[in-house]
C-alpha cells in the first residue's frame, strides 16, 4: 500500500488500485515485487508491505522521484521594452525535484550590471533586479535552471531599452576643392531604430542621385548607425551647410556640417586661376585665360578681348621640345612654367634670324645658277 495516501494497491496476486501502471509479481516462494511503470512525481513516498499473520508483520520502503527542471513560462518574464533610466525586474520560475538552482547570464557573455557599483558575470536567484537601466544593458538575458537531473533548461529574455536619438559629428568643418568628391559623416544612436536622412541648409531633403550617395551602416550594438553622404564632382553651388537628421518615436535630433572650398592639394592639378600670366599677355595681348585643370590639365581656353572669338590651344604645341625637357622635373600642376620665355626682344631676334636665313638661301641659289 501507499502509506501517505492510505491506498491499498495489491492483495496477494490481485491489483486493487485502478492505476494501470501498478502490477505485482512473486517468485513462487517467499518474495513479492511491486512494479510501478512510467514513474510520476506523485508516486514518491513511503510504501508498506504487510504480512497478515497472527502478529502482522510490515516492511517499509521509500521511493524518491527526481524530476528534471522545467521553467514555467506563465510565471516567468517574457521579452520586455523599458525606458532608459528606469528599473526593471526579471523573473524566472522553475520547478523540479530536487528544487532547481536558477542563475542568470547575458547571451553575449558580458557582465550583468546590477547597479552603478556592482557588475557580475552571472547572478543567482529567481529574480534579476536591474536598476536605472541604460542602453548598455540592452540585449538578451538567459535564465538557466538545473538540479543535477538532466537536461538543464534555459529561457531567453530580450531586454530592449528605448531612448531618443543621439548623434555626434567627428568633423563639423570639411574642406574640399572644386571638382573633387567628399564624404560627410554622422554617428547616431537610437532605439527603436531611427529614420535617418540628410538635408541642405534650406531644409530640402537630399535624395539618392548621381551626385549624392547616402548610406547607413549598422554598427555594434545594433542601435548604433554610421551615416555617410558622398558628394561627387563638387561645384561652387555645393558649398554650404548640410544637416544629418535622426528621428524615432521617442524624439529627434540633428547636426550640421559646413562644407567649404579648400586649396588644391600640391600633388594634384591647380584650381582655376583668374590671373593672366605676364608672358602670355606679351604674346596674346589682353586675353582672358581660363585654365581648365579638371577636364584637360595641359590645355588653355583663351578668350581674345578684341575679337571676341575663342581658341583652344594645347600647351604641348607651343614648344614641344622645351615642354618635354621641363616635364621631367615639373608636375602637371605647374602648367605655366613650360611656356617659352617670349618677349618683344626675343621676337625681334627670331625675325632677324629668319631674314638672314632667307638671304643666305637666295645667295646660294644664285651661285648655283
Amino acid at each position: 500500500m501507499h502509506f501517505e495516501q492510505s491506498a491499498i494497491l495489491t492483495v496477494h496476486n490481485h491489483v486493487i488500485t485502478r492505476n494501470p501502471r501498478i502490477s505485482v509479481t512473486h517468485d513462487k516462494h517467499r518474495t513479492w515485487f511491486l512494479h510501478i511503470n512510467n514513474v510520476q512525481e506523485e508516486d514518491k513516498g513511503r510504501y508498506m508491505c504487510q504480512i497478515n499473520t497472527v502478529t502482522a508483520k510490515t516492511q517499509f520502503g521509500f521511493l524518491h522521484v527526481v524530476v528534471p527542471p522545467n521553467i514555467d513560462d506563465s510565471l516567468s518574464s517574457s521579452d520586455v521594452i523599458v525606458r532608459e533610466g528606469s528599473n526593471e525586474s526579471l523573473t524566472c520560475k522553475a520547478t523540479g525535484f530536487p528544487t532547481p538552482n536558477v542563475k542568470w547570464k547575458r547571451d553575449d557573455n558580458t557582465k550583468i550590471t546590477i547597479n552603478k557599483t556592482l557588475q557580475v558575470p552571472e547572478w543567482e536567484g529567481e529574480k534579476l533586479e536591474l536598476q536605472k537601466i541604460s542602453r548598455l544593458e540592452m540585449g538578451a538575458y538567459l535564465c538557466i535552471a538545473s538540479n543535477g537531473v538532466p537536461p538543464t533548461v534555459s529561457k531567453r529574455i530580450k531586454v530592449s531599452v528605448d531612448f531618443p536619438p543621439m548623434l555626434w559629428i567627428p568633423h563639423q568643418l570639411v574642406g574640399a576643392p572644386v571638382g573633387y568628391s567628399v564624404t560627410l559623416e554622422c554617428f547616431t544612436e537610437a532605439y527603436p531604430s531611427s529614420l535617418n536622412y540628410w538635408t541642405k541648409e534650406d531644409g530640402q531633403m537630399i535624395h539618392e542621385s548621381r551626385k549624392y550617395r547616402a548610406e547607413n551602416v549598422v554598427g555594434s550594438p545594433s542601435y548604433k548607425m554610421h551615416m555617410r553622404l558622398t558628394i561627387g564632382n563638387i561645384q561652387e553651388s555645393d558649398f554650404g551647410t548640410y544637416k544629418c537628421v535622426a528621428k524615432n518615436p521617442r524624439g529627434e535630433t540633428d547636426g550640421t556640417i559646413r562644407l567649404y572650398t579648400s586649396p588644391q592639394p600640391t600633388t594634384s592639378p591647380r584650381p582655376t586661376t583668374t590671373e593672366t600670366p605676364t608672358r602670355l599677355k606679351d604674346v596674346y595681348g589682353n586675353g582672358d585665360l581660363n585654365n581648365s585643370v579638371y577636364g584637360n590639365p595641359s590645355s588653355l581656353t583663351i578668350h581674345l578681348a578684341d575679337k571676341g572669338s575663342r581658341y583652344q590651344s594645347n600647351l604641348n604645341e607651343i614648344d614641344k621640345s622645351e615642354q618635354k625637357s621641363s616635364s621631367d622635373s615639373d608636375t602637371k600642376g605647374h602648367i605655366y612654367e613650360n611656356i617659352p620665355q617670349l618677349s618683344r626682344g626675343s621676337l625681334t631676334n627670331c625675325f632677324g634670324s629668319l631674314i638672314w636665313s632667307v638671304l643666305i638661301q637666295l645667295t646660294v641659289f644664285r651661285a648655283m645658277r
